[in-house]
């Protein structure tokens, strides 16, 4: 039989399988199904049509040596797949006291999600990704097997990494990264095509890559060229965006 705290509140239709756990202040939505040997810890928000399968730990304390059991919390909106052994921790106090998962994301086995990640909508990982504290993720973005990235990266939205890489810089949205020290090789022109992205802006955005990482050696002199040469539509504004409030350096 599960074990569910008094103190959890279980909105119509949601069902908890056998030997699962719920904890303290957790707050899950209708419909949504956790399957049998699941752990959901404490201080967690779960939305509504989520799917938890066996053995996954939800919203258990960070893997940091400086959290002493402050009631930070995970919150996770609706309709996100989350496959078997994946762990996903809640948030230390170090920034906003929350891990963040949106909606439609699929997390796939033994995946983890690290303290303070905040992932965007339509996020894939893939089998064993691993995603340090801090990690951001935009939307539609597809990080491979047994990928892992270092702590306070953010990967742009619609970037697809290859597996088994390292990522240990900032990837830009709408980019294709591989090798085991990953490196940018160019524009993720199929995945663009599967969600609609006309051919026009593909073309504008291999431009913007050309011009920014084969002609310039300096990414600001790149980035003055692109906005002078091409036409600055809503996606190349994006990634010119993401390039300048970048921290740790953009990968190339």
């Amino acid at each position: 039989m599960a074990v569910v705290s008094s103190e959890a509140e279980l909105a119509a239709g949601v069902k908890i399988g056998p030997y699962s756990t719920v904890g303290e202040d957790v707050i899950i939505g209708r419909d949504t199904v956790i399957g049998p040997h699941v752990v959901i810890d404490s201080h967690t928000r779960m939305g509504e049509k989520n799917r938890i399968y066996p053995f996954s730990s939800i919203g258990t304390p960070p893997q940091d040596t400086g959290y002493s059991n402050e009631d930070t919390r995970l919150i996770m909106g609706d309709n996100n797949i989350v496959r078997e052994y994946v762990t996903i921790n809640r948030a230390t106090t170090k920034e906003e006291w929350e891990t963040v998962i949106g909606n439609n994301n699929y997390l796939m086995a033994y995946a983890h999600v690290a303290h303070d990640c905040h992932l965007a909508d339509y996020v894939i990982l893939t089998n064993g990704a691993t995603l340090g504290g801090h990690t951001q993720i935009g939307e539609y973005a597809i990080l491979g097997a047994f990928l892992a990235v270092q702590q306070f990266v953010r990967i742009g939205a619609h970037a697809y990494l290859g597996a088994k890489a390292g990522i240990d810089r900032d990837v830009p949205p709408f980019m294709i990264t591989a090798g085991p020290r990953a490196k940018l090789y160019g524009i993720n022109q199929k995945g663009m095509i599967r969600r609609g992205f006309s051919q026009e802006t593909i073309d504008v955005l291999k431009k913007a890559y050309s011009i920014l990482w084969r002609k310039n050696r300096n990414l600001s002199d790149g980035i003055d060229q692109v906005r002078q040469e091409l036409d600055l539509i809503p996606e190349l504004e994006m990634l010119l965006d993401f390039l300048g409030e970048s921290k740790r350096g953009i990968l190339r």
